[in-house]
């Protein structure tokens, strides 16, 4: 891997800074002429011909003897550190990306995954939000600064080692949502550098830079593209660590910060609207990501799996759950004295009596609603379930779904972002997701695969073109109803249209039910055989 050498020159005249960005091929050039907005300044500088020829001869031989003889230079194996496909055991057998470990004074980018490229910085690291930048300052090569001075204005000539740019957020091939996420300069220069700012905020933990912008909203994303891939980078750090936020939102820290305080002992910072330079000894700059919702266990320091990120989300929730037990009693209290109704409808409707496997509905409105959800509740009911339907809100709080569907045996729902709590459901139990048309692929790979990695049963249940509203809108040999695949190869765009954004389902019940048995036998099954209770 050729890596190219930057040098800037800067003006400085009555306490101007004027850059200069020329790129030169060598470090001790002849005498010639820089332009600058139409200006020329002389770089007199001594010609040093055989000394420099001596050095080219033996860098080249550096870097090219090793390619000859079949062995990796040291310069190329730092640069390809971290590639994902392609990992070193570390001293607790875990298959880590080689770019984890750099030596001081480096940066080191993997830009291997198909998914996110990640940087890691080591040193002294500083800040600077006004120029989107983080510069690493370094004792390396003090040859690469002179001071020419040309008619009484000094001309500095400033090294850059090195100038990485990144985008940190996790969905690397998707070019429309990237172009939108904030680009930072990773940026190492000696530790003499006029550009080099004091310390603001010194910090003596590491620093994870990532950005919560793209489709941060949508809670599939809020999941897959930041808070598990945040706990696969930052958990080996057991909470000291600090984490700077690009495009920063208030209510996404307030939704998430019961799990960030599980990841971090420190208050997040906004990198944008903290003009501070804030100063770290280490940081990595964008975030590890695996698969969808998941955790490739060989990856990740001390072997951690989605099941412990799920355990984070046990302790996370907890405290507030005890404290929402804890209202609906004094609540419940209050209104046996007073002999009043509640006030408002709850969040769960609770239709039955427990001591029975329990099952939760994650309800809809809008598109892919289940019609008949009445009918189905009392299904369930008949075959010997408890069943809770579960309405959660845009605005619903975390801990209140969390705690129905933690304590759930069975989770129902129609494919659509909403299916990402199947993270809260406990392995071992069952998860039975309701495939409309045209979601197959979606619905097996970002849920149906990745709940089977938490330890859930899987059950899919695929739409006959009757159960679907679509059923009423086309003729009965359209493609929409006889090959949505085709429907789907059209572009993304007709499948949102056509069956997100238009499709809802009517179960048929006498076919689902199957399903429910079976879930039902399997339950009670392990039940029998301790592995559960009800």
């Amino acid at each position: 891997m050729v890596h190219y050498q930057r040098y800037y020159h800067h003006q400085m005249k009555k306490g101007d800074t004027l850059v200069i960005k020329h790129l030169i091929s060598d470090e001790e050039s002849q005498t010639g002429f820089n332009s600058v907005n139409g200006s020329y300044f002389k770089r007199a500088i001594r010609p040093k011909l055989l000394p420099f020829l001596f050095l080219s001869l033996l860098s080249c031989s550096l870097i090219w003897t090793p390619q000859l003889f079949g062995f990796p230079s040291t310069f190329s194996l730092l640069c390809s550190l971290g590639a994902e496909d392609e990992h070193m055991s570390s001293d607790m057998g875990s298959n880590l990306p080689l770019c984890s470990s750099v030596s001081n004074g480096t940066i080191c980018c993997d830009r291997s995954s198909r998914r996110t490229d990640v940087c890691y910085m080591k040193g002294d690291i500083r800040t600077q939000s006004s120029s989107s930048s983080i510069f690493l300052y370094t004792k390396n090569d003090p040859r690469s600064y002179s001071h020419i001075w040309e008619d009484g204005d000094e001309i500095v000539e400033e090294f850059e080692f090195q100038h990485e740019k990144i985008r940190p957020y996790t969905r690397k091939w998707e070019t429309s949502v990237m172009s939108t996420i904030d680009e930072l300069s990773l940026v190492s220069k000696h530790e003499d550098s006029l550009s080099q700012r004091e310390c603001d905020v010194v910090h003596d933990v590491p620093a994870v830079f990532f950005s919560t912008g793209g489709y941060t909203g949508n809670v599939y994303h809020e999941f897959n593209d930041g808070i598990i891939p945040l706990y696969i980078t930052s958990q080996h750090f057991n909470k000291k660590v600090v984490f700077v936020i690009l495009e920063y939102h208030n209510w996404w820290i307030t939704k998430y910060g019961d799990i960030l305080s599980h990841l971090t002992d420190y208050p997040p910072i906004n990198f944008n609207g903290d003009n501070r330079t804030h100063c770290f000894p280490e940081a990595i700059v964008g975030l590890n990501i695996h698969d969808e919702l998941t955790i490739d266990q060989s990856l990740v320091r001390g072997n951690k799996s989605i099941k412990d990120f799920r355990n984070i989300l046990d302790r996370a929730y907890w405290p507030r759950i005890k404290g929402l037990i804890q209202d609906e009693e004094r609540e419940k209290q209050q209104q046996l004295s007073a002999s009043q109704p509640p006030t408002s409808p709850p969040l769960i409707e609770l239709v039955d009596q427990p001591n029975k496997p329990k099952l939760v509905i994650l309800s809809r409105n809008g598109s892919r609603a289940i019609l008949n959800e009445d009918s189905l509740v009392k299904l369930a009911k008949r075959i010997g379930y408890w069943v809770e339907v579960v309405r959660p809100e845009r605005t619903t709080e975390l801990a209140k779904i969390y705690r129905a569907l933690n304590s759930s045996d069975v989770m129902i729902g129609v494919h659509g972002a909403a299916m990402t709590h199947f993270l809260f459901v406990k392995p071992g139990r069952v998860f039975i997701q309701v495939v409309p048309l045209g979601t197959d692929w979606a619905a097996q790979t970002y849920y149906g695969d990745p709940s089977v990695k938490l330890g859930l049963k899987y059950i899919g249940y695929k739409l006959l073109p009757k159960e679907s509203s679509l059923y009423d809108d086309y003729e009965r040999d359209d493609p929409v109803l006889r090959d949505p695949d085709s429907v789907n190869k059209k572009g993304w765009e007709y499948t949102k249209r056509i069956y997100l954004d238009r499709q809802n389902v009517k179960l048929d019940l006498k076919r689902f039910k199957k399903r429910l048995v079976h879930a039902y036998d399997y339950l009670v099954l392990r039940q029998n055989q301790g592995l559960l209770r009800f």
